[in-house]
């Protein structure tokens, strides 16, 4: 159920007990607590919710498990476990702001084709906890969640457009569109050729927002808002989840949000390639040569690596501006998942000192990400006999590196690049989210991007 945080606790909020393993004796619970949780086999044992009755059958509180010192993202469990009503944390907290933030997340419901919010949980605000940091948070977050969870029939290029816009509105950031035939004219082949199949035309959406002389971050978003393939067509299987092909693009529009909601002195810039990756007469086919905004012709070895064509004509845009700090998102490859799981996502950099900055906030956002190498000798994989460059190797190995190395070729200005190959999905139910999309980098980037551009 939702959850609200309360600045001030509620007269009669009941207490939750955190409870490490075998720590019932350790936990400051009167005997009757003790006597209950013992009789209902309940030690702590990590993400294991126990209510515990008070007189005449009312609610007295409630124990939940921490385990072995699991994180603090598994108490957004309490979310779903715990009674409607008033609640505060009884127990001293480790980081009472990431605790707050599970809480929070863990409440999240994808309500827009009828499934009910249930009733809205109170949680005191723990003590040390910045309640105005959690809210931007959860709301960029839960933004990338609504935007994943849609389907495309209510989520094409044109409504994702149509978000971009509600979000700079609600900013006050400009947007510029270009569009159709006028990618043509304004040099983003790529991205016209990946589109043009479809009915609802391909597009470059360009959001700006901050003092044109603050320091420039620019983060670009993989916006392709349903994928069949093309001409190397996926099998129906592979087709399910291609709804969440734009979740580079919604990752991104979330730490936007995150990032203006702070008012953090920099000059934002967010370029999101919004397309349909379609069959029609007019699709583009494997064996054709693309031209590129940089100019580097694609030889296109399978139209099924659509994601990495429209990121590199937006990168190369937004190289051209030398940006402080540049970050892609894109759902770009299945390898990254054989690599490291749906929960794990992969960065590349070749700047050292970003990439401990980003090591180090990952595991205090409890944020998992993970450097894999833009290994340099697996760049010769991507030759082309006619062209400058294929879109794929042949030999189907180290398929999320070659991926980063391809887009690579389109970031020569910057020196401050970062690409996360992310799944921006929850295969299962989490403590801090339900099964479906998910945001994954972006609290940690938000993180990153504070300490460097806060003042």
């Amino acid at each position: 159920m939702p959850v609200e945080l309360i600045e001030t606790k509620p007269k009669n909020a009941l207490p939750v007990h955190l409870v490490a393993r075998d720590g019932l004796q350790a936990a400051d619970l009167s005997p009757s607590s003790i006597a209950w949780a013992r009789a209902n086999g309940f030690s702590g044992e990590a993400g294991r919710t126990l209510i515990v009755p008070g007189e005449n059958g009312a609610l007295a509180g409630a124990l939940f498990g921490t385990g072995d010192g699991e994180g603090a993202l598994a108490i957004g469990a309490l979310a779903r476990a715990l009674p409607e009503g008033d609640w505060h944390f009884a127990s001293a907290l480790a980081d009472p702001e990431l605790a707050a933030i599970a809480l929070v997340l863990g409440g999240y419901v994808f309500t827009r084709y009828g499934k009910k919010p249930g009733k809205t949980l109170r949680f005191a605000l723990p003590h040390g906890a910045d309640a105005a940091r959690i809210r931007r948070i959860a709301d960029g977050v839960f933004l990338t969640r609504d935007l994943v969870n849609t389907p495309t029939s209510d989520m094409g290029p044109d409504q994702l457009e149509a978000a971009v816009r509600t979000l700079a509105a609600a900013h006050k950031a400009e947007v510029s569109v270009t569009k159709g035939d006028d990618l043509l004219t304004q040099n983003f082949p790529m991205i016209h050729a990946v589109g043009r199949a479809s009915a609802d035309a391909p597009r470059l959406i360009d959001m700006a927002w901050g003092p044109k002389n603050a320091p420039k971050v620019t983060l670009v978003g993989k916006g392709v808002c349903f994928d069949t393939g093309g001409l190397d067509i996926k099998p129906s299987s592979g087709m399910l989840l291609m709804k969440k092909d734009m979740g580079g693009a919604a990752n991104v529009l979330g730490l936007a949000s995150m990032i203006m909601a702070a008012g953090l002195k920099v000059r934002l810039r967010v370029l999101i390639p919004a397309v349909e990756n379609s069959i029609a007469g007019n699709a583009f086919r494997p064996g054709d040569v693309l031209a590129s905004r940089k100019g580097i012709t694609v030889e296109i070895g399978n139209t099924d690596a659509e994601g990495r064509l429209v990121l590199a004509d937006a990168l190369a845009l937004a190289d051209d501006e030398k940006p402080q700090l540049l970050v892609d998102m894109a759902t770009l490859t299945g390898a990254a998942r054989v690599a490291l799981g749906p929960d794990l996502p992969p960065f590349y950099t070749g700047d050292d000192a970003l990439a401990s900055e980003l090591a180090a906030a990952s595991v205090a956002a409890e944020d998992p990400l993970w450097r894999m190498p833009l290994w340099r000798p697996y760049d010769a994989k991507l030759s082309s006999k006619i062209a400058d460059i294929n879109n794929v190797t042949t030999d189907g190995f180290a398929g999320s590196i070659t991926a980063a190395l391809f887009l690579k070729r389109f970031v020569e200005k910057t020196h401050r690049w970062a690409h996360f190959d992310i799944f921006a999905w929850n295969p299962a139910d989490r403590p801090h989210g339900p099964a479906g999309g998910d945001a994954q980098g972006i609290r940690a980037l938000e993180s990153v991007i504070s300490k460097r551009f806060s003042s």
